[in-house]
């Protein structure tokens, strides 16, 4: 009796393994298949090299991608933001084909970002830094202030958010390209929220798209595991040590009241603490700024052209300014 439950727990086990064999691997072929769509290029440095891709035209845009995401989750992350710019996005240290240096900071990181900008015959630019790509963003405002016109700091890992912590020894079950392609297929729910939708936000159909297409873009994870290492313990909690008050480059953060995963007052905080700079506050949208496309475009193509955006509602507070978009618009 014993031997035949056993045998027969033992054939069905076999029968949801092999089905799901074969998806992971087609998954993983599809991944590879859109990784392999996206024109990369790569340039020595003294810290490796440095994998950039590249989108549209006009005024170049440097993005700073965010944990888990490469030089393709740059393109996706602005688009609509900037849809008028050359957008340059790097894979950050150990993403994708950029090398993860031994010993690497985000200072050196910063410093990676300045050479490419040397290689790319580029002088000053525009930065983006997205959630854990905040970091080395900041440190490239504090470490090349004369490379940068603006700084954009959106949904940022900044000093104080829950972001900014060594993350706990078993978050690398995480770090691995199983668990978080079971997470997608089998519990999609749950993979949302991990990706900082909140449980309470209700997604139009371009909102559950893009959400998608975001998580998506995570895949293949395996190249990527490196830089997901780095930025959980080591980077992510090197922006407690940084000297906001020294940044000198006109600054504008941006971020969501009810952001899951970094933290809102953490973000008004570092506004509070950089010269001169302008703060965006949203009332929805998660982690992935969903639905704030327009308002957030809109502020960016007047803080790039150091104009005040006229539907914007300013109140000033110590050494920045802090900005909340109208009820009815």
């Amino acid at each position: 009796m014993r031997r035949s439950y056993f045998a027969a727990l033992a054939g069905g086990t076999a029968l949801l393994v092999v089905p799901a064999s074969v998806r992971y691997r087609r998954d993983l072929n599809a991944a590879r298949a859109r990784l392999a769509q996206v024109d990369r290029r790569a340039f020595p440095t003294a810290w490796g090299a440095v994998e950039f891709a590249e989108r549209g035209s006009g005024e170049p845009l440097l993005v700073s991608h965010g944990i888990f995401e490469g030089c393709e989750g740059g393109l996706l992350s602005v688009p609509d933001l900037c849809p008028d710019r050359r957008v340059i996005a790097p894979s950050r240290f150990g993403y994708l084909g950029s090398t993860l240096p031994p010993g690497a900071t985000p200072a050196d990181q910063a410093d990676a970002f300045a050479a490419l900008l040397d290689a790319l015959d580029i002088g000053e630019i525009d930065v983006i830094g997205r959630s854990a790509g905040a970091t080395s963003a900041l440190q490239l405002a504090l470490r090349h202030p004369e490379r940068l016109k603006h700084l954009v700091v959106l949904v940022g890992n900044v000093p104080g958010s829950p972001t900014a912590v060594v993350q706990p020894s078993w978050g690398r079950l995480l770090d691995r390209p199983l668990p978080i392609w079971v997470l997608k297929t089998l519990f999609p729910s749950v993979m949302i929220r991990l990706a900082g939708v909140p449980r309470s936000f209700s997604m139009t159909d371009d909102d559950a798209r893009f959400a998608n297409d975001f998580i998506d873009s995570m895949f293949p994870l395996a190249p990527r595991i490196p830089g997901v290492i780095f930025d959980a313990y080591v980077s992510n909690a090197d922006v407690n040590n940084y000297d906001l008050e020294a940044i000198s480059v006109p600054t504008l953060l941006v971020h969501t009241k009810d952001d899951p995963l970094a933290s809102h007052e953490a973000s008004r905080r570092a506004a509070e603490r950089i010269p001169g700079s302008r703060f965006l506050s949203l009332e929805s949208g998660g982690h992935l700024m969903l639905g704030q496309t327009k308002i957030i475009h809109d502020e960016l193509a007047d803080f790039f052209a150091d104009r005040t955006a006229e539907q914007i509602h300013e109140t000033s507070l110590g050494g920045f300014t802090m900005k909340t978009p109208d009820e009815g618009g």
